[in-house]
């Protein structure tokens, strides 16, 4: 993390930080798993899935926790939001930390904002430090490797003392193969130096058939993430490696995003790298 450098930071109006990256990374972009699980919810009202027991049954819960989450989602972009707008506007007071990233940066799945890693790892860096850090959180949830590149790098202080990007899981979702590797290494690329990178989850034995068929292909994105950071010397948090079996209680009720117990593995592979 290096010594504690004074912060230059850039002007930025309050109608600036009222921009998209307050909600999705697009504005409005939902994944698959929303869009089968909001059709879900209006499956599950209806009259036959109450007498049937598919409203109360796993199916049903997960569509719940997936509407839940989409009202989280604005919640925890708003409470960034303001807290970016104090961070911006205080007098410069510590270290800086500048996030990027999409919803698990936004730590979407924990209770409160504050329980995401973002908030895990602040607490212990000021406890390890003795430093007042201050964190500046640029993620979006819905964040495509490419809205870090147009939306939130251009909003980086250029003397932020410590630099942090998680994204991909998106572009799983919603980027063909040949796309995703190319933006990957642009990310790559265009990070400061000393950037932190955070690699993606690979959860062995979850999320059955489709668990089993997506784990090659992250590998594969992990693999050349590591590859891409090792030729220009950036550490990598291996989340890959801290966020393990036992599952249970590690996901959010959308069985998507972590839960507080499951930042808790993101947070320690951070930390083991700063």
């Amino acid at each position: 993390m290096g010594g504690r450098r004074m912060l230059r930071m850039p002007a930025v109006s309050r109608l600036a930080l009222r921009n998209p990256l307050s909600g999705t990374g697009d504005g409005g972009r939902r994944s698959p798993v929303e869009i089968v699980a909001t059709m879900g919810t209006y499956l599950t009202r209806t009259h036959a899935a109450e007498v049937s027991g598919l409203r109360a049954g796993p199916f049903g819960r997960w569509a719940d926790g997936v509407t839940a989450m989409r009202a989280d989602c604005m919640t925890f972009a708003d409470h960034w939001q303001a807290h970016n707008e104090q961070v911006l506007l205080a007098p410069e007071s510590g270290p800086l930390w500048v996030v990027l990233g999409d919803s698990t940066a936004q730590g979407l799945g924990a209770p409160s904002p504050e329980y995401g890693y973002v908030g895990q790892v602040l607490d212990v860096l000021r406890q390890r430090t003795g430093l007042p850090w201050r964190v500046l959180n640029l993620s979006a949830s819905g964040s495509l490797i490419r809205d870090v590149l147009n939306r939130q790098l251009p909003r980086l202080p250029a003397s932020a003392d410590l630099v942090t990007c998680g994204i991909g899981v998106n572009d799983v979702l919603y980027t063909g193969p040949g796309k995703l590797f190319a933006d990957l290494r642009t990310l790559l690329a265009t990070v400061p130096d000393n950037t932190v990178m955070l690699d993606l989850p690979v959860p062995a034995g979850y999320a059955g058939l489709i668990g089993r068929a997506s784990r090659p292909y992250l590998t594969r994105i992990n693999r050349t993430l590591h590859e891409a950071a090792a030729a220009r010397g950036l550490p990598v948090a291996e989340v890959s490696a801290h966020f393990l079996p036992p599952w249970t209680g590690k996901f959010a009720s959308d069985c998507f995003h972590p839960s507080q117990d499951g930042y808790r593995d993101w947070t320690r592979a951070l930390l083991a790298v700063l």
